[in-house]
Formats: structure tokens, sequence, C-alpha cells
């Protein structure tokens, strides 16, 4: 069965942001989604794998026996844009993404060019849909604090 490669690190996420973030607004924007992440989350930033900064975790299972741990929200600050680790496919989290702004969304990330062409309340309204989502249906250190 394949490993997991997306493990929490002992990487300083200050460190990480420093040394990998060459465009200043996008640096400034990362601390900005540090702080807001922080505060909605209750958790500290970690950094998962190179390049991911989670807030706190939960532990997954596939029908298929595959099984693992993942940050409950996150947020990657790539190169081209912000991989932002947030949704959770229900309902309510698809009308959300009506007023969330100027963004492209993948099969388990939102993707955002810079963090004023997003709407700030909706992707807290997001987060912490989706930590609740992971709450109910994951066992979960939204448990733990």
């Amino acid at each position: 069965m394949a490993k997991n490669k997306t493990n929490k690190t002992e990487i300083r996420v200050v460190d990480f942001i420093n040394s990998y973030v060459d465009n200043d607004q996008k640096k400034a924007d990362s601390f900005s989604l540090i702080e807001l992440m922080r505060e909605w989350s209750g958790f500290e930033p970690k950094m998962w794998g190179p390049t991911i900064i989670g807030f706190g975790s939960y532990h997954y299972k596939y029908a298929s026996g595959h099984e693992g741990d993942a940050p409950l929200i996150g947020f990657s600050p790539r190169k081209a844009e912000f991989s932002l680790y947030v949704y959770s496919p229900t309902e309510e989290q698809k009308t959300l993404l009506n007023d969330l702004g100027k963004f492209k969304i993948g099969k388990a990330c939102i993707y955002a060019k810079k963090l004023s062409d997003i709407n700030i309340a909706t992707l807290q309204k997001l987060c912490k849909a989706t930590i609740a989502y992971l709450n109910e249906h994951h066992e979960c250190a939204c448990r733990e604090k």
C-alpha cells in the first residue's frame, strides 16, 4: 500500500515562508492567512510535507484500507497561486463558493492568486464548515487542544 507523502514535519513555518516565498505580497498574504487560520481553527501552524502549512489534524481511512493523517485546514503559497485546503464537498460549502470571489477549484482545494481576490468572511465560513464536517466524519484533533 502506498505511504502518505504529506506528513507533519519539524520545519518551522516562518523559516519555510522566508526561504520559499520570493514575492513580498505573497509573503504578506501568507502571514495573514496564518493569523486567520490560527484564529479560526484554534491550532498553531505546522508544516505538512515540504510546502503545506496546516492547522490541526484528522485521521482518515478509505474503504481501500489506505489511511493517514491530514491537516484540518491549510494552505500552500505555491509560485503561481495559493492552494487553499479549506473545502469539503457539502451543499452548504457549494453555496458559499458563490460569495468567495476570484478563484478556481480543484478536486480538494481552492486556488487563488492573492488574498485580496477572495472574500475573507466567506473564507472563514468555509474553514469553520470544513472543520465541523471533518470533526463529524473523522477521528479529529478538533476534539483536543
